[in-house]
């Protein structure tokens, strides 16, 4: 399910072990390593945060929210849309924003998953 969801951009390049391809890692691996990606910045958790509370917005609406110069808010959001956090609809000549529901749903099944491990206290070796 979701193939369709991490499809682009999913080399990561580890330049000290010579590797540029993830095929040597799970999809489980890769899936999570993007989203971590796409949530890797503060400025993409503010638009998220943002787009939660008031469910949809234009970019001029971040730019004034976040404080960030319009280039660099949508490229960010252009991140979120990659991933498929965020959908975008074009309104005129803007483009109206919003969380997309089902794939937060989604992300945040292979997050739990991830997240949701305990570690025996015993594991305590360092």
């Amino acid at each position: 399910m979701f193939v369709t969801i991490f499809n682009r951009n999913i080399a990561i390049n580890f330049i000290s072990m010579g590797l540029t391809k993830t095929e040597i890692f799970t999809s489980e691996q890769n899936r999570i390593a993007l989203i971590g990606k796409a949530l890797g910045h503060p400025a993409r958790i503010a638009i998220l945060q943002y787009l939660f509370r008031i469910e949809n917005c234009f970019c001029g609406d971040l730019v004034e929210e976040i404080g960030l110069a319009q280039a660099t808010v949508s490229q960010h959001l252009k991140e979120l849309k990659k991933l498929g956090l965020i959908k975008g609809n074009v309104d005129g000549t803007s483009v109206c924003y919003c969380i997309d529901h089902e794939k937060w749903e989604l992300i945040k099944e292979v997050m739990s998953g991830f997240l949701d491990r305990n570690v025996a206290p015993e594991n305590d070796c360092c």
